[in-house]
């Protein structure tokens, strides 16, 4: 289970919410405090860089918010992000610094880190996306089992319990998702890793692979 821990999945610290994941071994054991840590830290961020809109959201004067964007609370809006038209934030979100949530893309309970993209009629739910990681238009996590049983993450012939009814995807630092792919209930991507467009993607995927299809993961060279 060493692959899943936090130190080991996110390579990169570069996120507002480090400290709350730091505070864990792994990722699943984030997602149910995300909606906390928003209000705390929020209370505590400097009035010269950032401004409340409405209850439990706040926003850096240096983000870009289109005017049709939706933002429910708790939510974070870090430095030089850019909310683009139509997007809807449904709360427990934290967007990190330079990140782009684009058009139609919706998020609820995420950890974006810094320099995340998710552009064009994404659904992320339920997730924690690394340092500049990008999702390719129409890709998607799927956060919810069909049978609505507990998620687990399949690790080679190993399942891990996580406990939660609700668990998207989990990207380490500088993963590509292509167009259109789903990533499925307890997916774990690890750093600089590709995925095929169309793909529809289960369980842990070791850093530095590319993922073409279900049963072929090849390595990098």
């Amino acid at each position: 289970m060493n692959e899943l821990l936090n130190k080991e999945v996110f390579q990169d610290t570069c996120s507002i919410g480090w400290d709350l994941i730091s505070q864990y071994e792994y990722p699943f054991e984030v997602l149910p405090h995300i909606g906390e840590y928003i209000v705390k830290l929020g209370q505590s961020l400097p009035e010269e860089r950032f401004e409340k809109r409405g209850e439990n959201v706040w926003i850096a004067k240096s983000a870009t918010v289109a005017p049709t964007a939706y933002i429910n609370g708790p939510a974070i809006i870090d430095e030089e992000a850019e909310i683009r038209h139509c997007a809807f934030i449904r709360g427990n979100a934290l967007v990190g610094k330079g990140a782009v949530v684009g058009n139609s893309t919706e998020l609820k309970n995420v950890i974006l880190f810094d320099g995340v993209q998710v552009p064009h009629y994404n659904y992320v739910g339920d997730s924690i996306l690394g340092y500049k990681s990008h999702m390719g238009a129409g890709s998607i996590t799927s956060n919810v089992k069909s049978d609505k049983t507990l998620v687990e993450i399949r690790v080679g012939e190993e399942k891990v319990a996580t406990g939660l009814k609700k668990m998207g995807a989990v990207l380490g630092s500088f993963v590509e998702v292509g167009c259109g792919s789903i990533l499925n209930p307890g997916t774990v991507i690890g750093s600089n890793s590709n995925v095929y467009p169309l793909s529809s993607v289960r369980g842990f995927v070791a850093g530095g692979s590319i993922y073409k299809k279900q049963g072929e993961v090849v390595e990098k060279r």
